[in-house]
């Protein structure tokens, strides 16, 4: 899933970055750039460049964050992985959870791996998220 997402990781860890936003959006770490433009049901994506690509990655719509995403492996599950530290940011609440695997990985992170996302908005509202934007051809359809 959002091989636009990986893709776009990757040209930022080239530094290629998508024009930034004058303004950052509050409550998004400070060294977070914008990764990509407003993808379909999720948004733009932010992340620290450091924590390309398995994050946190950062969801903003309308200047908003609207989801935290991390990305883990396979390998990284067998080996005993814990990650205590996926929250919503500051000032939100985790409205629901978005688990998918991908068994052939992604470009920009092509290894079998979880994506992990944990809403800030209900299933309704990211349903909305974006009607214009880049469409995603992995983006699986939402359950309702």
């Amino acid at each position: 899933m959002f091989h636009i997402l990986a893709a776009l990781l990757v040209a930022a860890a080239a530094m290629q970055l998508p024009p930034q936003p004058k303004v950052h959006p509050a409550g998004i770490p400070p060294d977070a750039v914008m990764v990509s433009p407003c993808i379909a049901t999720m948004g733009e994506h932010w992340v620290a460049l450091k924590n390309a690509p398995l994050g946190p990655i950062y969801g903003v719509w309308q200047g908003k964050p609207v989801f935290t995403e991390i990305m883990v492996t396979v390998k990284q599950l067998q080996q005993g992985f814990s990650y205590a530290n996926i929250h919503a940011l500051p000032g939100y609440h985790i409205d629901h959870v978005d688990f998918a695997f991908e068994p052939h990985g992604h470009e920009g992170l092509p290894v079998p791996h979880y994506d992990i996302h944990a809403y800030y908005v209900s299933p309704a509202v990211q349903a909305t998220i974006c009607p214009n934007g880049i469409p995603d051809p992995a983006m699986k359809p939402m359950n309702r």
